[in-house]
């Protein structure tokens, strides 16, 4: 830098020693010479421009070699944790039998209308997920407290008998409950519905879907249970459960 300044003009020479004055500073000394005088002045913007440039330049190149190792990694299949993602679930219905739905006095004093709970879902297929949100035994249980949309789809399916009668179902009811501390669920949505089949049909077929807003806390659960477990059990796309959380 010294040897720029000479091959500079002749007002250079001034800037020089302002730089020699600077180096005979002991150390935690005074500036005050410099300072008052203009040559230094401006030998000392040039030197902090120089520097911010150098500084910024070298930010600039670190960013870059970061950028790259990164992508590398990513390309070698060492991709970065992510951060978890906000809680959701989305249920599939897994088969199940009367017997196992007439096991519903474990999750509680159910409506009569809805007197079956659905015990089996499926967690970790490829129509299901879970995200933030504990499965057991046909129970969503939230780990974090929030506003979630809470739904559900059940697909009943009613066979004729052998006679050519259709199964006598007056409503097909589907109910979504909420277990919280207290001792006794608590009903958050019911839907209902009520199907005329036509005689010759071989199969009665009717969907029921709802969903609603519910302010949660951690700890709390949900289930669904129905009036009939004479459901179609064979298309995942038909019948299901979830919540996810909204942030408001």
């Amino acid at each position: 830098f010294v040897f720029q300044l000479k091959a500079q003009a002749p007002g250079s020479a001034e800037e020089l020693r302002c730089l020699q004055v600077l180096n005979r500073q002991p150390e935690g000394s005074s500036l005050e010479e410099l300072i008052s005088n203009q040559s230094c002045l401006k030998l000392a913007n040039t030197i902090k421009a120089y520097v911010a440039t150098v500084t910024e330049n070298v930010i600039r190149r670190s960013a870059v070699k970061e950028a790259r190792r990164s992508y590398f990694n990513a390309s070698e299949g060492q991709v970065p944790p992510k951060t978890a993602g906000k809680p959701s679930a989305h249920l599939t219905l897994r088969p199940q039998s009367l017997a196992q739905g007439g096991n519903s006095k474990r999750f509680g004093n159910l409506s009569q209308s809805c007197r079956h709970a659905i015990a089996r879902w499926e967690d970790s297929t490829i129509h299901s997920h879970l995200q933030n949100i504990t499965y057991r035994d046909g129970r969503l249980r939230v780990n974090q407290a929030g506003k979630y949309y809470v739904y559900s789809q059940i697909y009943f399916r009613y066979p004729s008998d052998r006679a050519g009668a259709r199964v006598s179902v007056p409503q097909l009811v589907q109910c979504i409950n909420w277990k919280t501390s207290y001792s006794q669920p608590i009903l958050l949505l019911k839907g209902v519905g009520t199907k005329c089949w036509a005689p010759e049909a071989d199969y009665g077929l009717h969907a029921l879907y709802q969903g609603g807003l519910f302010e949660l806390k951690a700890g709390d659960e949900l289930f669904v249970s129905v009036s009939s477990l004479a459901i179609d059990y064979n298309d995942a796309a038909a019948s299901y459960f979830g919540a996810f959380r909204l942030d408001l």
